[in-house]
């Protein structure tokens, strides 16, 4: 026998919670590339070269993860904490996964704020857009060419663009209906949902894993009433605290309490990953409160693809900003201010993110395999396709007709944005090296003019 099979049949040795906990905090520094990346990073880290858990596990627990509103990589990150070290691990490598880029956007928020109309930064700005509107594109392109594995599933994915774009329904209403499809649609047709949902991974075998195909689920991970409750109760008052004390404090109009209360609702009921979210979150923000401005929330978008984490961390900025610029605490505290409402929305975000994975992991463990779970993810999956197609004709529109379509349109902005597209599609680029590049054309650009 080949000794690098035989190496991998061998089951790996137990880790420890600081062994992950090491893992985990290496990770939120490095975590770059959106979703997609991150999910194919702890596939290449976990299920290949460490071995810590096996392909089916792992999908298992994506598939969950892709079907809860929120972010799927940083739930994934949680899910997989928690099935190896229980709720303190699950909530060490969610909280990991979220800090140093909370911590980062806070930085580059004041540094936006404060000295957003220096000509470099400026210029920056102007190179990064362009680059975004491209990034967009080609998550809805990498997305659905794992997903739309048939017409049907292509005809839903059209439906949701149809729908959001021309009727302007409501993002939820769009998951819900897809999901009915596919929950009913996986017990009459289910070979048309018999599809791996969004991120799929190698389907080669990597050898024994410490939790493998038949590991028996793990005594904390088996359901139970008693803990469900727990969990709940938990998460009841680690959000009601918070609010409680904001509303005593400043009352519920108040812009920190209202920010809370917003990305509470975005956090319960917004499906599909970020770039779903995010008309939900320009809705609110830009238009229904004016915490930012449509231009703010563009560079917000190019600011969270730049720094690790999930992309939804956006709110981050939005949070900053909305809190600095109605200076919340006071005109002589405008940065803490920020700080505050950016840690706020933060908290309010993720919070549920971490309920569900606590409270709903007992019950994935026990539905391995299972089509009548996957198949509305499937459809769910297809109908998220459409609506980042619309996101990437929002943002394109926006970046090439910045005063709208009675405006000129702008020729520079637009080849920036094909040659960021063709440096993603064709060449196969890394977002970081497409958005560095785009932001120093811009930059001398910029330059340029003056």
């Amino acid at each position: 026998m080949n000794p690098a099979d035989h190496n991998l049949k061998i089951k790996p040795s137990a880790v420890s919670f600081w062994q992950a906990l090491k893992f985990w905090f290496k990770l939120g520094f490095i975590s770059f590339g959106g979703p997609a990346g991150q999910i194919a990073m702890m596939h290449e880290e976990l299920v290949v070269r460490r071995r810590w858990i096996s392909e089916n596990r792992f999908l298992h627990a994506l598939n969950y993860c892709m079907v809860l509103p929120g972010p799927e990589a940083q739930q994934l990150a949680t899910y997989l904490g928690w099935l190896m070290h229980k709720t303190r691990g699950g909530i060490a490598a969610g909280v990991l996964f979220v800090l140093p880029s909370l911590f980062m956007l806070i930085g580059l928020s004041w540094i936006y704020i404060a000295f957003g109309q220096v000509t470099w930064v400026a210029g920056l700005f102007y190179g990064i857009k362009p680059a975004v509107t491209a990034i967009v594109l080609q998550a809805a392109h990498r997305i659905g060419s794992k997903a739309l594995k048939n017409n049907l599933l292509m005809g839903i994915a059209a439906s949701s663009f149809v729908a959001i774009f021309a009727l302007n329904v409501p993002f939820p209403f769009i998951v819900l209906a897809a999901a009915i499809v596919g929950w009913m649609g996986g017990r009459m047709s289910p070979q048309w949902f018999n599809a791996s949902p969004g991120h799929a991974a190698s389907a080669k075998t990597d050898g024994a894993a410490l939790i493998d195909d038949h590991t028996p689920t793990p005594a904390h991970a088996l359901f139970s009433w008693q803990r469900l409750m727990q969990v709940l109760l938990a998460g009841a008052v680690l959000w009601l605290a918070p609010m409680g004390l904001l509303i005593m404090q400043y009352g519920w109009d108040h812009t920190l309490t209202q920010m809370s209360w917003f990305f509470t609702k975005a956090a319960l009921l917004t499906f599909g990953g970020a770039y779903a979210v995010l008309p939900y979150v320009f809705q609110g923000a830009v238009e229904q409160f004016g915490w930012v401005t449509t231009t703010q929330m563009m560079d917000g978008l190019a600011l969270g693809e730049t720094t690790p984490g999930p992309l939804i961390m956006v709110v981050a900025f939005v949070g900053f900003v909305g809190g600095y610029v109605k200076a919340v605490l006071g005109p002589d505290s405008l940065f803490l201010a920020g700080a505050l409402a950016a840690t706020l929305v933060t908290w309010f975000t993720f919070l549920p993110s971490f309920i569900f994975i606590l409270a709903g992991g007992p019950f994935v463990e026990s539905t391995h395999n299972n089509l009548k779970f996957t198949a509305p993810l499937t459809a769910i999956t297809a109908a998220v396709v459409g609506v980042i197609v619309n996101l990437a004709l929002f943002f394109g529109y926006h970046t090439l007709w910045p005063q709208g379509f009675g405006s000129s349109f702008d020729w520079m902005s637009a080849l920036i944005a094909v040659a960021a597209a063709i440096a993603l599609f064709k060449y196969k680029r890394n977002v970081m090296h497409v958005i560095g590049a785009c932001g120093c054309i811009g930059i001398c650009l910029q330059y340029g003019l003056k």
